[in-house]
């Protein structure tokens, strides 16, 4: 099967970079959203949008589930009877476990291109964003290994770099260097701003740091949620790692405190992140 009309379900960041980006692929692009003016939107970025869901999707090679977790259920059974013969059905989520019970009865595979910004919507979506950005495949109902590559090259052909991983890895991944981070980003600046007033003295080293933090809030809580059994192993490490760093403080130990950073260091220059 070759790839020829992909339809995305979801006008936001994600789904319309994709859009955009595979429209520059050369592939035929139809995007819907349940809101009129979110399709507006769409329709401005030069994208053909509609809020009709069945006629979206019935002539689609590939689909791709670009709305939030919490509602792919809902939205996967209205698919099911509506495809066309071959077509595949993918998703855009953050977490991996939920979508795939989410799309029971479709043949689906999951994908989750780690790329985005603290901005949300249509609005700040880009051609570019996906280019150079690992995507993550799952293929946890063992879909044949010729579907499984007609996916793969379809997001290589949007700039990703592709990887394989199981559901329970990719949810153990991405919540110690995605939802973490974000987590922690969330405590930065909890704690930075306890007074306002010092943020006028603030450089790079704060903005870098916090930056996500000002991500949607309504997302990441369902983010977190959704990856939680993950995320509480992952805060229950670095709750570890603030205890070492607050031990050798109270004990006005520098020697060990610099061992302690030192190897932080280490670890992070040999990442190559």
């Amino acid at each position: 099967m070759i790839l020829k009309k992909i339809t995305i379900l979801g006008p936001g960041l994600l789904g319309g970079s994709v859009g955009l980006a595979s429209q520059a692929a050369g592939y035929e692009v139809v995007m819907w959203g349940r809101k009129q003016e979110r399709v507006n939107l769409a329709r401005e970025y030069g994208l053909s949008a509609t809020t009709q869901l069945l006629p979206a999707v019935s002539n689609a090679d590939l689909i791709v589930l670009a709305v939030p977790v919490g509602v792919m259920k809902d939205l996967s059974q209205q698919l099911i009877g509506h495809l066309k013969q071959g077509a595949l059905v993918t998703d855009v989520g953050s977490v991996k476990a939920l979508p795939h019970h989410a799309a029971k009865g479709l043949p689906f595979i999951g994908s989750h291109p780690m790329a985005g910004s603290e901005q949300t919507g249509i609005e700040a979506a880009r051609a570019d964003l996906l280019n150079g950005a690992a995507c993550v495949i799952t293929n946890q109902e063992a879909r044949s290994a010729e579907e499984v590559s007609i996916l793969e090259s379809f997001w290589e052909a949007l700039g990703c770099r592709v990887h394989q991983m199981t559901v329970e890895d990719h949810d153990r991944a991405v919540a110690r260097i995605s939802h973490l981070p974000h987590a922690m980003a969330v405590l930065t600046a909890e704690s930075a701003l306890k007074f306002p007033n010092d943020v006028a003295l603030a450089a790079g080293g704060f903005r870098d740091t916090t930056r996500v933090a000002s991500g949607d809030p309504t997302m990441w809580a369902e983010i977190m949620m959704e990856n939680k059994d993950a995320l509480t192993h992952a805060l229950k490490d670095a709750q570890q790692g603030m205890k070492e760093l607050l031990k050798h403080l109270e004990n006005g130990d520098q020697e060990e405190l610099e061992r302690y950073l030192e190897g932080v260091k280490q670890s992070k220059d040999r990442s190559g992140c």
